[in-house]
């Protein structure tokens, strides 16, 4: 049961995922400190259930991301870390602040591939692909639709799941998948739901514009 630094933020971090971070907060510039001096620096990520990204005292859910830092950097207004999600785990326990949030985890197994997913996986990227096309009529989205994937067909579902314009508890949902299977279908879902609900939107608003 290894102990991890945590980073709880407003947003999911999926495997195969970047996150880029901002620093200014004192107890994560504590902690950058003491990734720079790792010699794998990493840390867990987890979703703020309810409560404020800065100054403490937030909910947090149990179930997260590792995220491995690739690059620390700084400007004269910040320091940043360029980092990728990798391992899941869930949280055993919440241990006191030193001076950032410390858990101590559980690493979750890896979701296990076999080819038989691919036509659902090649459904699942033109579904998705479809969603975030015509999402982005609607406002700016962070991913576009012809974002890249990675060749690895795992990592490529576990983006298909992170680049979807939808809530983070949708996605802490497709993040607790407990089969490459369950993961291909639930973003499935997730997305067909996304669309039909963007679609009514659009209707409401061309009905409300001819009245």
């Amino acid at each position: 049961m290894p102990v991890m630094p945590m980073f709880p933020l407003g947003s999911v971090l999926m495997p195969a995922m970047p996150l880029s971070l901002r620093i200014f907060e004192e107890r994560y510039l504590k902690l950058l400190g003491d990734l720079v001096t790792s010699d794998e620096p990493e840390f867990g990520v987890v979703l703020i259930e309810r409560g404020p990204e800065v100054g403490g005292g937030e909910k947090r859910m149990s179930i997260g991301t590792i995220a491995s830092v690739m690059d620390i950097g700084t400007t004269e207004q910040f320091y940043g870390l360029e980092s990728f999600g990798s391992k899941r785990f869930r949280v055993n326990a919440w241990l006191p602040d030193n001076p950032y949030p410390i858990a101590d985890i559980d690493f979750l197994p890896d979701l296990i591939w076999d080819d038989s997913f691919m036509p659902a996986r090649v459904h699942l990227e033109t579904k998705v692909r479809q969603l975030l096309a015509f999402a982005s009529e609607f406002g700016d989205l962070q991913y576009r639709s012809d974002t890249a994937l990675s060749d690895d067909p795992m990592d490529a579902c576990w983006q298909l799941a992170g680049v979807l314009p939808v809530g983070p508890l949708d996605q802490v949902d497709l993040l607790s998948s407990t089969s490459a299977g369950e993961l291909i279908q639930r973003t499935y879902e997730i997305a067909k739901s996304a669309e039909e609900m963007l679609k009514a939107m659009m209707d409401q608003q061309s009905g409300e514009a001819g009245s």
